[in-house]
């Protein structure tokens, strides 16, 4: 991917404000979760591998053009199947990969359960990645990995947080943030949500343990800036999986 330099920005206290006049090099990001009506299951057998690899198809076609993964959430989630995590610069190209899905036949049969649109930014109170992220130092672009689970939530802050003085919110992340990186397995993912979508945030950890990622987040709720959080739910736990295994899980 072509490195992007960082737009000009402005100091307001402890709090880099981009310069609005200048275009910033950042990501769409889409979170879409999908459940499979019971009565794709009664289909014979032969019509729904034609529905699963008219979608594989569709799938790797615009996994050419965007960052396009997928995750199975059989086994994990009552009310979803799967979920595809898409990232594109340009809101036209993540149009239209939802365009090609919805006229495939097995669209017929699938509802979007949870929907989340968010976009990168850079983060007001740190400067750099985790360690061992392995992403840009601006967040401006999304890396993901290649570990077992992804574990998405959309989040708001409460208006009393918003009204607390810049130096106090600061304080109270990077205690949030120590606590973090005291599990160095748990790679975060953080975007922005604010007049996009109905939430402030959506976080998305990658982690190869479950274990790991349950701690983290137990051990979170002990920092100071956890009481500032108004909601956070729906939470997801997606295992990784290629668009033919994610498929194949459908039945």
């Amino acid at each position: 991917m072509t490195e992007v330099s960082s737009p000009p920005e402005l100091q307001i206290g402890p709090v880099r404000v981009r310069d609005a006049t200048r275009p910033a090099p950042r990501q769409l990001v889409r979170f879409a979760f999908f459940r499979v009506d019971p009565a794709w299951r009664r289909l014979e057998p032969e019509l729904r591998r034609a529905h699963r690899e008219e979608y594989a198809s569709r799938l790797a076609e615009h996994n050419q053009r965007i960052l396009l993964r997928s995750y199975s959430l059989v086994g994990t989630r009552g009310d979803c199947d799967f979920m595809l995590w898409a990232v594109s610069e340009e809101v036209e190209r993540l149009q239209a990969l939802f365009q090609d899905l919805n006229r495939t036949s097995l669209a017929g049969y699938l509802s979007c359960t949870h929907s989340y649109t968010a976009m990168t930014k850079r983060s007001s109170y740190v400067d750099s990645e985790h360690p061992q992220a392995g992403g840009t130092t601006d967040r401006l672009i999304l890396a993901p990995g290649k570990l077992r689970y992804l574990f998405v939530y959309p989040f708001v802050k409460t208006r009393a947080w918003w009204s607390l003085p810049d130096e106090e919110r600061q304080r109270m992340m990077q205690e949030h943030i120590r606590i973090g990186h005291l599990f160095p397995s748990v790679k975060i993912n953080t975007t922005y949500s604010f007049g996009l979508d109905d939430q402030e945030f959506v976080v998305a950890f990658e982690t190869d343990s479950a274990a790991d990622f349950l701690d983290c987040v137990q051990a979170l709720r002990d920092s100071e800036a956890s009481s500032y959080t108004l909601r956070d739910v729906p939470s997801f736990t997606c295992v990784r999986a290629s668009f033919d295994e994610a498929l194949t899980a459908l039945g």
